[in-house]
């Protein structure tokens, strides 16, 4: 229950005040120790992203995307300047510094300025990048970027109800659940049930620090592994 209420005696939400509208995502890149998160450019990343997604022999990358598989590089090329060069969808490519090559995608979509919200989509990793320091890192900094630097109040993560993958990976990365809408829309001539996950701007200073202790080398071996999950990265 709110323990906020107005002159009748009805209770209402908690006040901002102050309130402005927030600005939009600016199209510079995000550098962090694994990655960098930039804007995409057809010209410097399609081939890469291309290559790095034909890793994925069976194409499970693709069946909870709107789009794909996509098998011709020059199809790629043209998918990518039809649907990754607006500002909303804000696409970007992930960088592994190890290769200095695109492995991923993600973008910024739904953006509403006025109420601070955001949303975190596109989600495309491909093999190489799956299961890495910087596909977790990625995240971080787009999650950074958004409480930090923009000061939105709330970060969403979507996806197809039926996607355990990318349900785990929502909780994982700190998302909270908060339902599912029953046929929410309709993609590839099939229903989709849409999961709904957040984090609020309050969740954030404890899931940065989770994240900063994660990201920290001391958490790294010689060979770049994990000394302790990113779960377990809030415990003390």
């Amino acid at each position: 229950m709110t323990d906020h209420v107005n002159h009748l005696r009805q209770p209402i939400g908690f006040p901002l005040p102050g309130w402005s509208a927030r600005a939009r995502p600016p199209r510079t890149a995000m550098e962090g120790r694994f990655c960098r998160v930039e804007p995409i450019d057809v010209e410097r990343h399609a081939a890469d992203l291309h290559a790095a997604n034909l890793e994925d022999k069976e194409g499970r990358n693709w069946t909870y995307l709107a789009y794909g598989p996509i098998e011709q590089l020059d199809d790629y090329r043209d998918w990518m300047r039809k649907t990754c060069l607006s500002e909303d969808p804000l696409f970007h490519a992930v960088i592994d510094l190890k290769t200095g090559r695109a492995a991923g995608v993600a973008s910024y979509l739904r953006i509403d300025p006025a109420p601070g919200v955001i949303e975190v989509g596109h989600i495309n990793y491909a093999p190489p990048l799956q299961r890495t320091a910087a596909a977790t890192e990625a995240m971080f900094l787009m999650m950074r970027r958004v409480f930090d630097e923009l000061g939105y109040r709330r970060y969403e993560w979507k996806c197809d109800a039926l996607n355990a993958p990318s349900r785990a990976a929502a909780l994982r990365l700190g998302f909270q659940f908060e339902g599912i809408f029953r046929q929410a829309t309709v993609y590839k001539s099939r229903n989709r049930d849409t999961a709904w996950y957040a984090i609020v701007d309050r969740d954030w200073p404890g899931l940065k620090a989770r994240y900063e202790r994660w990201l920290d080398p001391a958490n790294f071996d010689a060979a770049g592994r994990q000394r302790r999950k990113l779960s377990a990265a809030g415990e003390r």
